[in-house]
């Protein structure tokens, strides 16, 4: 199961690069709709979309 988290997490944070979103908790909640994620790992994710967009300097 670790291998499909990481690879859950890759996707989302190539996502976030392609798309720069504006607001990484609205981005994560249509993520995990979309795709179908189990909820309850929306803090986690949010958490790695504002770092990936803290890394490029786009303001979240």
């Amino acid at each position: 199961m670790a291998k499909k988290t990481d690879e859950v997490k890759e996707s989302l944070i190539e996502l976030a690069r392609i798309y720069q979103p504006k607001d990484a908790r609205a981005f994560v909640n249509d993520f995990v709709r979309k795709y179908r994620i189990t909820k309850g790992y929306e803090d986690e994710l949010t958490q790695l979309v504002k770092t990936e967009m803290s890394k490029l300097r786009i303001p979240v």
